[in-house]
């Protein structure tokens, strides 16, 4: 009787937690896949699989899951799910996915796609505008793209893209190629003179961003899963990949971005601490060179000469964000960066400010702009803003720089413009409402473009003299938009 009873509940015990696992399933189904994959692999948001969470505690999961995660599109559950569902799906993120998702060379190769071939296409325009004052912009609300004539500031063309594109688009030399990175791997190449899609490939199954060599020869691709970097000519056909590995373990990689003076791609992994450096300088890609650091860097940014790489690392549990020179030539780090919080380096910009180099950094944590003396690394001031935000814009040849404040649900809404010559906040524009972000400029830097991040969002034109509306284009959620000229120029007020 008591082995027919023990029988009993053993069995009671496994049914509840096979109940348990379905319901984990139903849930992630109903609630995450749309942004993580019906396979955890990946789409808008980054993929949930133990080997991408090593990181990240099971506490923190279940914290993430409630609350959301700052910096992100991630929204906070608590209202919906009750505390079992937040730790049913927090244990089955931790739980592996079988098979386990891969994606080999092979994978790669099969998946590319010819389009079309631009050798057959004419050599200039068939639009008739300043291709260098060209403006791409990325709608994410129905993943589009708008091309937008930056001196009439009217459209140009219009056109579908992946889904959920990531890290900004990358140009080729002669600004006729753009190169665009989705969050699911892909990397597309659309011809912008012929507006003609042309060849894509997907380089992962999760993929962080990509960059353009500044030859316009080779493109890297920077992936959360599998844990790698992938390197291809500007055909998109694929040359060598690389495992970020290092002994056993292995790592995510947080970004990859062109160092044009350097003629080399630098990479950071987010779960080790390294720096990769890839010269391009040669005819053919050199072999990573491997620069080791204290700990791992989330982004980076470089300085004017190329010569150092400024980054930080995201906090774990209640600690602040830690911030850290590398000097690449030296091949370690230099000094610390006196900045609390969050800082945002990859969207930092650097200016004079008097008779000095100094480097401006949002923060996503706290309402300040850090300005770091780029000579000493010392604090210059820290400026305060109406709340946290994601992008800080300037340009060369205008002395205001822009900040949004979109981390802060109450001042989303606004943009701070600070003069550069005193360091003080001048004045502000407002969207009210309305989530207001992410500047950038014209190629001569007199007029600045916002986007209003909704659904029925649109591009405003601002004169960056007076900060006056000029004109608005009604669009759909213009996460992001890029002058042409300014990105392949690296101005000093545009990330490169």
């Amino acid at each position: 009787m008591k082995r027919l009873l023990a029988l009993a509940l053993s069995t009671l015990s496994l049914s509840a937690l096979a109940e348990t696992a379905i319901d984990a399933h139903k849930l992630y189904q109903q609630h995450c896949a749309s942004c993580h994959g019906a396979q955890r692999t990946g789409g808008m948001g980054p993929a949930l699989l133990p080997e991408s969470l090593a990181r990240l505690r099971p506490a923190e999961a279940r914290k993430t899951i409630a609350e959301g995660r700052a910096a992100t599109q991630m929204p906070a559950f608590k209202e919906q799910l009750q505390p079992a569902d937040i730790e049913a799906l927090s244990k089955l993120i931790y739980e592996p996915v079988r098979p386990t998702p891969s994606w080999s060379e092979v994978d790669i190769q099969a998946s590319r796609i010819q389009h079309a071939d631009a050798r057959k296409l004419p050599h200039k325009p068939v639009w008739s505008a300043d291709p260098m004052n060209l403006f791409v912009v990325v709608e994410g609300g129905d993943h589009h793209v708008s091309l937008v004539d930056g001196d009439r500031f009217e459209p140009i063309h219009r056109f579908p893209t992946r889904y959920a594109l990531h890290g900004g688009p990358k140009f080729s030399p002669d600004g006729r190629f753009v190169f665009f990175g989705s969050r699911d791997g892909w990397i597309s190449k659309y011809d912008l003179w012929n507006l003609k899609l042309v060849a894509e490939v997907r380089a992962g199954l999760n993929m962080r961003n990509v960059a353009v060599s500044s030859d316009g020869r080779w493109v890297i691709a920077a992936n959360y899963l599998p844990h790698n970097i992938v390197l291809f000519d500007s055909d998109l056909k694929l040359v060598q990949s690389h495992a970020t590995r290092a002994g056993v373990e292995s790592s995510r990689v947080s970004a990859a971005y062109d160092a044009a003076p350097r003629q080399s791609f630098v990479v950071a992994l987010k779960d080790l601490p390294e720096l990769w450096e890839i010269s391009y300088s040669g005819k053919k890609l050199a072999a990573p060179r491997r620069i080791a650091l204290e700990e791992p860097l989330d982004d980076f940014f470089f300085d004017p000469a190329y010569r150092h790489a400024l980054g930080a690392s995201r906090p774990q549990g209640n600690g602040e964000a830690r911030a850290q020179v590398v000097d690449l030539d030296a091949g370690r780090k230099v000094a610390n960066l006196p900045i609390a919080g969050m800082p945002h380096l990859g969207s930092g910009i650097t200016f004079d400010y008097q008779g000095r180099r100094v480097l401006a950094s949002p923060n996503l944590k706290d309402g300040a702009i850090d300005v770091i003396d780029l000579g000493s690394w010392q604090t210059v001031k820290t400026i305060p803003t109406p709340g946290p935000g994601f992008f800080m814009r300037s340009h060369e040849k205008t002395p205001y720089a822009w900040v949004d404040s979109m981390m802060a649900p109450k001042a989303k809404d606004r943009l701070s413009i600070i003069d550069k010559r005193t360091l003080e906040v001048v004045a502000e524009v407002r969207e009210p409402g309305k989530t207001l972000a992410h500047i950038e400029f014209t190629k001569d830097g007199r007029f600045a473009l916002a986007s209003v991040w909704e659904m029925d969002g649109a591009l405003v034109v601002f004169d960056a003299a007076t900060f006056k509306e000029v004109k608005r284009l009604p669009m759909s959620k213009p996460v992001g938009k890029y002058n042409l000229f300014n990105k392949i120029t690296r101005s000093e007020g545009t990330s490169h």
